[in-house]
């Protein structure tokens, strides 16, 4: 093959390989994904909720490190944006006790649903506690065993002492 040849075919190889998403990118969120976000970010925040961090701009919280947000992530909390701006302020749903920050979470976590118990048993309840964090705030027993009310204090009570960082998808 010609050195011609052989440029040419290493320049069309590399613009091939461009064209390619890289693993690294193939699971971020896309234009269209972040300008949803980011309406929903902004309605809620106009209707005067507190959303929290902005996981397209800012990142995810990882172990003390800042990350992108992967796709699976911002649909999620987009998910959760769109029901914070359904629930209006200051109300509750269900009879449920908390505020609509904390629905926002148990809605995300685990549908509201305070018997709820994940796949693995480990989290439970409507905020979808392990057992360590329940013990910590205060909790005895099984969470998803508790009565909503008593789920709802304790959330509150996690909430107060670290934020939304207990749930890093739902709580973003």
């Amino acid at each position: 093959m010609s050195a011609r040849r052989t440029v040419a075919a290493a320049v069309g190889a590399g613009a091939l390989l461009a064209a390619v998403p890289t693993a690294a990118h193939a699971d971020r969120p896309g234009p269209q994904l972040k300008r949803k976000y980011d309406r929903a970010y902004a309605k809620a925040s106009k209707a005067g909720h507190e959303p929290g961090r902005n996981i397209v701009d800012d990142g995810v919280r990882a172990k003390g490190d800042v990350r992108p947000a992967t796709k699976r992530e911002v649909r999620r909390s987009l998910g959760v944006l769109r029901r914070m701006v359904a629930v209006p302020a200051g109300t509750a749903a269900g009879g449920s006790t908390a505020s609509a920050g904390l629905q926002a979470i148990a809605a995300c976590e685990s549908g509201g649903d305070p018997s709820a118990v994940d796949a693995s048993g480990t989290y439970r309840g409507k905020y979808q506690f392990d057992y360590q964090t329940w013990q910590s705030v205060g909790g005895t027993g099984d969470p998803a065993a508790a009565p909503e009310a008593e789920q709802d204090r304790r959330a509150q009570m996690l909430i107060a002492q670290r934020g939304s960082s207990p749930w890093p998808v739902c709580g973003s």
